[in-house]
């Protein structure tokens, strides 16, 4: 399954920019986590979690790691 990560916006909206990155599975806006975001904000591949300078969601974290195998390849 593909997941992407979806901005939330503060309560400024899109001009306020993102307050927080969820993680949604393809292209839904859901998030993991259950909350609806906006469908044409920003997204970020998958691997960009946690490299972000706003933070991203715990619950939507601890999902994520629940359906993506771990490589360890893939983290030197």
């Amino acid at each position: 399954m593909m997941h992407q990560m979806r901005a939330e916006y503060g309560a400024d909206g899109e001009a306020g920019g993102v307050r927080l990155w969820h993680m949604v599975r393809g292209g839904q806006s859901e998030a993991m986590c259950g909350r609806e975001l906006d469908p044409g904000a920003p997204v970020r591949e998958a691997v960009d979690w946690g490299k972000t300078p706003e933070l991203c969601c715990h619950t939507c974290g601890a999902y994520f790691l629940r359906e993506q195998p771990y490589l360890a390849a893939e983290h030197s």
